[in-house]
């Protein structure tokens, strides 16, 4: 009987999608779900900051962050996704492999850490925002991006109601604004992405509750307490 290890299937699988996620992120970020993210964090983390871009990919969003005038260091569980980032982008920032579970870093190390659509592949997310809190100074702050319930990523939970493994948990934005606050962070900030079909006017109307029931992704701004 083989034994299911999440990190070594989410390396794996990781490793496969680097050609897949290389042709999507500039767009993404640039015009896309992720677009807002740089703004979000220019408007609580001062320039020169060091800044940990978790979960960094092709390194996009990391390059983005260094234009921006970070200090810019991106981080990545595969280790084929790493070495595009470098092949890309190592002129302007710096890549490392690592697992959000744990870090490579000193404590209080960052001013601030991105983690964008991260902490739903993994297997134990409070481990992970904890060790996110660790490496991230009293006081600094964490953008954290959870996907929202019409986001068609989340078809890759699915199979676990078939009792199948699988390498995507099912965390709402709700629930993750309820474990960010219970465990030494203080949410500050936040705002939704939405699919065109999302009337604009009619979300101003609603509660956050509501808003984030029809998010494709929702950006948090947390400070560690």
């Amino acid at each position: 009987m083989t034994t299911f290890n999440w990190h070594q299937e989410a390396h794996s699988q990781w490793n496969q999608k680097v050609s897949f996620w290389n042709q999507k992120s500039e767009n993404m970020w640039k015009n896309g779900s992720r677009k807002g993210v740089i703004p979000l964090v220019q408007q609580h983390v001062k320039k020169d900051g060091t800044v940990i871009d978790i979960g960094c990919g092709d390194g996009y969003g990391t390059r983005l962050l260094a234009q921006a005038g970070y200090k810019a260091l991106g981080v990545d569980l595969s280790t084929e996704m790493v070495e595009k980032a470098k092949e890309l982008h190592e002129h302007v920032a710096t890549f490392k492999a690592a697992d959000v579970m744990d870090l490579p870093f000193d404590d209080d190390l960052a001013d601030a850490v991105v983690v964008i659509n991260v902490l739903e592949w993994t297997e134990q997310p409070l481990v992970a925002l904890n060790e996110i809190k660790r490496v991230v100074k009293s006081g600094g702050h964490a953008c954290v991006g959870i996907l929202g319930p019409t986001a068609q990523p989340r078809t890759n939970s699915y199979r676990r109601l078939y009792g199948e493994n699988v390498i995507c948990n099912t965390m709402t934005p709700w629930e993750f604004q309820q474990l960010a606050s219970e465990n030494g962070w203080e949410i500050i900030d936040g705002e939704g992405v939405y699919k065109k079909g999302v009337n604009q006017e009619t979300l101003v109307t609603l509660s956050s509750e509501l808003k984030q029931s029809l998010s494709f992704l929702w950006l948090f701004i947390l400070k560690k307490m």
